[in-house]
């Protein structure tokens, strides 16, 4: 499965990552976090009633999302995203985490992108918990990234409906569609006796559909400046709509004079945009990146 967009251009300036660093770090955390669930499997311990532990089955006891009442901590939420039961369980997540979460980093700025991720992995644990004795009575510890990865779903259907994904590389789907009907599969799936936690996949995703429209300010991409720019010079707020009582920044006429700005000032900028957000750009800033647009 791929996507692409007909009017996405991966430099904007150079400033467009396709390794922003906070997917780049989750996919390396949990990299890691598998290779030493692979490399613990083979030692065991004895333990004070000289029993063998396995040291794989104490990082699980631990780590993994455990069912209240049978040894739940509340670490877990955390933990147990990082944590994966097979090889194809990691390569899925963060492939699907790096095709669907990079633009929207990109967008957000790495601080807001990393909340939003984590708090739909602890909304997908929390569904997990208290809902999965009610419909399937699972009581197997639950482990993996999928609930923020759904989370991410849904944020990129939303903010990018009609973006064609292609199905097996060249049956091309609006990203809504594909992912309204992963959704659908989901719901009902629950209660099935596979060890999918599918309660923690829709906890994901309706978490992260909370969130996005709680802030107001997560509509545009940072392709979506670009064309925003471009096509008038009106004033604009960023991520909210122009109005008469936004005043916090100045753009000027085309016909005034332009400052030469080297490329090294606008990668600043554009690098400061995926960090932080496009938001946290000074008037200055702004009205740098405003006239670059206006030349390509």
């Amino acid at each position: 499965m791929a996507y692409r967009d007909r009017n996405y251009r991966s430099s904007f300036f150079g400033g467009f990552s396709f390794f922003p660093p906070v997917i780049k770090n989750l996919m390396i955390i949990n990299g890691v976090v598998f290779l030493i669930q692979i490399f613990l499997q083979g030692f065991t311990f004895t333990n004070s009633f000289g029993e063998r532990v396995s040291v794989a089955n104490l990082l699980t006891e631990y780590f993994a999302l455990i069912p209240l009442g049978y040894g739940f901590l509340p670490w877990q939420l955390i933990t147990f995203q990082f944590m994966h039961g097979s090889f194809t369980h990691i390569l899925f997540n963060m492939l699907y985490l790096w095709m669907f979460g990079m633009e929207l980093e990109n967008a957000w700025g790495s601080k807001k992108f990393l909340i939003y991720y984590l708090t739909c992995g602890v909304g997908a644990g929390l569904t997990q918990l208290f809902l999965s004795p009610l419909f399937d009575g699972a009581l197997a510890p639950t482990v993996g990234a999928s609930g923020g990865v759904y989370g991410v779903l849904m944020a990129f259907a939303l903010m990018f409906p009609n973006r064609p994904i292609y199905l097996y590389f060249f049956i091309p789907i609006p990203a809504k569609y594909l992912i309204g009907f992963m959704i659908l599969i989901e719901f009902f799936s629950v209660g099935d006796q596979s060890l999918t936690a599918h309660l923690a996949h829709i906890g994901g995703a309706v978490i992260g559909v909370i969130f996005y429209f709680i802030d107001k300010r997560s509509v545009l991409s940072v392709s979506d400046y670009l064309n925003q720019f471009k096509k008038s010079n009106e004033k604009w707020s960023g991520f909210r709509k122009p109005s008469k009582d936004i005043s916090d920044v100045h753009y000027y006429d085309v016909d005034e004079k332009e400052e030469l700005v080297d490329q090294e000032e606008i990668d600043r900028i554009l690098d400061k945009i995926s960090r932080k957000g496009y938001q946290s750009l000074s008037e200055a800033e702004k009205r740098i990146l405003f006239d670059a647009s206006k030349k390509l």
